[in-house]
């Protein structure tokens, strides 16, 4: 198993302090700049519910474009959800949910002009918006699974740019 932990640049680990407590980054010291993620991810789900999903026939409603919105306010409330992640003002947030053959597809794109990164904003734009279809199709489908849920492009930091 491959293990990676994050240092700053003297090599020691940035979420912990001298003592090994877990801290928040400081990222008062670093430049703003504009930072993009883009996160992507897909919901299997047996050619049946797909149909219903495609003919907009869920009882709960139209779940692609529910779904989208709720990958819009994961994004927003990601700081709340995972405990070291900074409140960020998040300056744009795209989020697609489509079928695409046999599952939907699920793409989240985030943006800030700040000084710490969007990729936890991408990431769990996606994963909410993919936990949504399932509980708007689950009283038919319950066989649906959430998968491959990565992040695929990041731009800006200090760190530099990463493309899968």
């Amino acid at each position: 198993m491959l293990k990676i932990t994050r240092k700053d640049e003297k090599g020691t680990l940035t979420h912990f302090d001298d003592k090994g407590n877990t801290q928040m980054v400081d990222v008062g010291g670093k430049p703003q700049t504009l930072r993009t993620a883009i996160a992507k991810g897909h919901v299997t789900a047996q050619s049946e519910t797909l149909r219903l999903i495609s003919e907009q026939q869920m009882k709960k409603g139209n779940v692609l474009e529910v779904a989208r919105l709720a990958g819009f306010m994961a994004a927003k409330r990601t700081s709340d959800l995972i405990p070291l992640c900074h409140p960020l003002n998040l300056t744009s947030i795209r989020v697609d949910v489509s079928i695409v053959d046999d599952k939907i597809e699920i793409e989240a794109e985030v943006q800030t002009l700040g000084q710490t990164g969007v990729e936890m904003e991408a990431l769990t734009a996606v994963s909410v918006a993919g936990l949504t279809v399932y509980d708007m199709c689950k009283a038919v489908d319950r066989e649906m699974c959430i998968s491959d849920v990565r992040l695929v492009k990041k731009t800006g930091g200090t760190s530099g740019d990463f493309e899968l």
